[in-house]
């Protein structure tokens, strides 16, 4: 199945002077989880600690921390005797993903709407703007998964629950390694992306029961979005 075209590249060369008070072993869990959700690293890829530590300019070990976090979250498979790998990219798993997100999108939607610290509902005003002055239509496919990104993360932020938050990071990753293996093929995404102003919107004024319909409906609106080019 195609890639993804224009992926954005994360430097893996940069070295850890800039970690901001991560640990080499969160700073590399970081930069290999981004790398492998927008497919930098492609389905299947093998994985070498040893040569990622080199890039990072950190040791092995804490790269192999990375990687036993990153295969928890589903993103690398590692087979005795064989090695670590980008995981496969199963567009089978659309339907199970969509479910489980379908329930629990709305449930961090409503908490954060109900939940959310001043600060959190300013900066999601604040991203809500970003996104009506955006022109989706010529934005690229880089930018298109920063805005998605980003506006779920704030959203999982401010749920105020730890739990629910690690969870949905991790299907909402999953789905979005969905998306980039069709969204060179998806028509009209950026209105998918603009459905986010709404529930941004809904979340900040504290409208927790309109928040949730808004989630739900946007999860559904992305599998029917990509069920349409496969």
């Amino acid at each position: 199945m195609a890639q993804a075209a224009s992926k954005p590249t994360v430097d893996i060369t940069a070295r850890p002077a800039d970690l901001d008070g991560l640990s080499y072993a969160d700073y590399a869990t970081n930069v290999l989880r981004d790398r492998l959700i927008i497919l930098d690293i492609p389905p299947g890829t093998p994985i070498n600690d040893e040569l990622i530590g080199k890039e990072l300019g950190i040791g092995r070990t804490p790269v192999r921390e990375a990687i036993k976090r990153l295969e928890s979250e589903h993103l690398v498979s590692v087979y005795p005797r064989r090695g670590t790998f980008a995981s496969v990219v199963d567009i089978t798993d659309l339907a199970e993903i969509a479910e489980i997100r379908a329930q629990l999108e709305p449930l961090a939607a409503s908490r954060a709407a109900r939940f959310a610290s001043a600060d959190q509902r300013a900066k999601m005003r604040e991203l809500a703007t970003s996104l009506e002055s955006a022109d989706m239509a010529t934005t690229d496919y880089a930018g298109l998964m920063r805005y998605d990104l980003g506006v779920h993360r704030s959203i999982y932020a401010a749920n105020g629950n730890k739990h629910l938050q690690e969870t949905l990071i991790t299907y909402d990753n999953l789905a979005t390694r969905i998306w980039c293996m069709v969204i060179d093929r998806l028509p009209n995404v950026g209105s998918h992306i603009d459905e986010h102003v709404g529930l941004l919107l809904g979340i900040a004024d504290g409208d927790a029961e309109k928040a949730s319909d808004l989630a739900r409906e946007h999860v559904l609106s992305f599998e029917r979005l990509v069920r349409s080019v496969i």
